[in-house]
């Protein structure tokens, strides 16, 4: 079966009740109790009129010690259950990735949890090492509770070492 990606006009808590049958923690992080960012351009694969797969991306700003530097968030990445399996996501991954190139963004960033982390790292993503300090709406949470992954975006890009912070709430 061939899907194809379209970038989607918005995407609203009824999209994601239509890939995910609505469920009540489709990302399965309420019980962290982190807070994230709404996304402004969004991904996403129809299969017989239903909306079954998506990603999203916002632009955001991260500081490595004096060095600061734009990336392009990626969240909200969601397929169907009865559709895992069938690369849906690496679909909505590279073509969020496609469009955070042309961005001026050297580095795509995501956080998620530990079981996702294989995931990504098939779809060319990387772990920090060290982490990232985010905020929050009662202040800059020090250790984030999910995983910090990268990709680089620009030829070259490399994350730079040391504990990063990112200049908003996370993706």
């Amino acid at each position: 079966m061939a899907y194809a990606v379209t970038r989607l006009p918005q995407y609203t808590k009824a999209d994601l009740d239509e890939i995910t049958g609505g469920l009540d923690d489709p990302f399965e992080v309420a019980a962290f109790g982190v807070r994230s960012r709404d996304k402004d351009v969004h991904f996403g694969v129809r299969h017989e009129g239903r909306l079954v797969a998506h990603a999203g991306l916002v632009d955001g700003t991260v500081s490595v010690g004096e060095e600061r530097f734009p990336v392009a968030g990626l969240g909200g990445v969601v397929v169907a259950p009865d559709l895992r399996g069938h690369g849906l996501a690496r679909l909505v991954v590279d073509a969020a990735v496609a469009h955070a190139r042309g961005t001026g963004a050297e580095f795509g960033l995501l956080f998620c949890l530990p079981d996702r982390v294989p995931l990504y790292r098939r779809l060319g993503w990387r772990e920090s090492a060290h982490g990232m300090r985010v905020e929050q709406p009662g202040g800059i949470v020090v250790d984030h509770p999910l995983r910090t992954m990268w990709t680089p975006l620009a030829d070259g890009a490399v994350w730079p070492a040391g504990p990063a912070r990112l200049h908003s709430l996370p993706m």
